[in-house]
């Protein structure tokens, strides 16, 4: 993906949104690492997806496996967390509007610490108690490695602007011989100028004779 297609600022309201839900798959408890800087552990998971992890136009469905290869390591400030975290996004083509699978490897790399240096640094994982709310790390960097407009083919033709037929499927497709029907009634005009001719002393709007010189003009 092009940094163009990318947004310019990353998403960063993270600080402590919500409780964090002990049941949630994406959060993890790292009461074993208490808080012993150099203490690790390991976590080689499968968890649905959530719902609405995506944008518009594609995104993973809820429910779909995500395959979690993380590493859990204590530091002085609080719990780094890095790893990758795999998954299929589905969506539509934006040309032609056919089912589009992307699979998807977002790199995860975040610390949590123990505590923010301010309630307004929402820039900052804090950790809750000892729990680790993978959940909205996970959005964001999915976010950033989705396509922001999904093509089922770099080249695909998309769609006819007449018909809606898809281009790829029928390539020789085209409407040259159809006439756009707001001019379809100018078909129907005789086009010899012999018609447009206009006999002599024949009394038209304009071979009408006009007045003499000095004579009133009735109105």
């Amino acid at each position: 993906m092009s940094a163009s297609q990318r947004p310019a600022d990353r998403p960063v309201d993270r600080h402590v949104a919500r409780p964090a839900d002990r049941r949630s798959p994406l959060v993890f408890d790292t009461r074993a690492l208490g808080r012993r800087a150099g203490a690790m552990t390991t976590v080689t998971t499968t968890v649905p997806a959530p719902a609405g992890l995506g944008i518009e136009v594609i995104g993973v469905p809820e429910g779909s496996p995500i395959e979690l290869d993380l590493r859990l390591e204590a530091v002085v400030e609080g719990v780094l967390v890095t790893g990758t975290a795999r998954m299929r996004a589905v969506g539509e083509c934006v040309r032609c509007l056919t089912e589009v699978s992307v699979d998807i490897e977002a790199d995860i790399q975040e610390l949590f610490v123990h505590d923010a240096a301010s309630e307004d640094d929402e820039e900052v994982s804090v950790l809750q108690g000892d729990l680790v709310d993978l959940e909205p790390v996970l959005r964001d960097d999915v976010v950033l490695d989705l396509p922001f407009q999904p093509l089922c083919r770099e080249d695909c033709a998309g769609l006819c602007p007449v018909c809606g037929v898809r281009l790829d499927d029928h390539p020789g497709h085209h409407h040259d011989d159809e006439v756009d029907p707001r001019w379809a009634a100018l078909g129907t005009w005789d086009d010899d100028p012999a018609d447009d001719r206009v006999e002599p002393g024949t009394a038209g709007p304009y071979n009408r004779p006009g007045p003499a010189q000095g004579e009133e003009v009735s109105r």
